[in-house]
């Protein structure tokens, strides 16, 4: 891994963070996979959810390595590690809090999705995908199932077979939601 993903990682320093950003695409694009896994296991610690710093530091990784991958056209390559860390989010509470402000799962899996789910056009990146996304569709953050839906429709329109093992859960997150909207009109 690169050494200052390895450091601002492995001493989750805030400080240091903003610095990934200085580093160009091609300098780090060999370590996204590695970095992926450590984001995983610091997101899965007990106290992630309450603990500012780890949050902040989880964000900001993200945000340089979703980046890279779209910068360094390297999708196919760290698509893995980052479907893994966006399966692990269902781990973890997805829904709002009752101001309606996203847990920090929530966040990881937002950005994680838009990164993996622009390439609906690659059908090896969507068959990992797929079977993931369709699961977030039930777990009670309508944000990610609205965005979700919209990036699925794209998906069906380019590779519509790659949906159509998963056509019981998508209708029934659509039946849910015509029954939602039922209830506020």
């Amino acid at each position: 891994m690169h050494h200052l993903f390895g450091l601002v990682l492995a001493q989750k320093d805030l400080s240091r963070a903003g610095d990934l950003f200085s580093l160009e695409d091609a300098e780090i694009e060999g370590s996204l996979s590695e970095a992926l896994e450590q984001i995983r296991i610091i997101s899965s610690s007990a106290d992630y959810q309450t603990n500012d710093n780890d949050q902040a530091v989880v964000e900001i990784c993200i945000t340089r390595i979703t980046t890279a991958i779209r910068e360094t056209a390297t999708i196919e390559k760290h698509g893995k590690a980052l479907v893994a860390l966006w399966e692990s989010c269902l781990e973890h509470n997805l829904k709002p809090s009752g101001k309606d402000e996203d847990t920090p799962h929530a966040k990881i899996a937002s950005d994680i999705m838009s990164c993996i789910l622009q390439n609906y056009n690659r059908p090896p990146i969507m068959a990992l995908a797929v079977p993931v996304a369709v699961k977030f569709l039930q777990r009670g953050n309508k944000e990610l199932c609205r965005n979700m839906s919209s990036y699925l429709s794209l998906a069906a329109i380019a590779k519509a077979d790659l949906l159509a093992d998963h056509t019981d859960t998508i209708v029934k997150s659509v039946l849910q939601g015509m029954k939602a909207l039922r209830f506020w009109i």
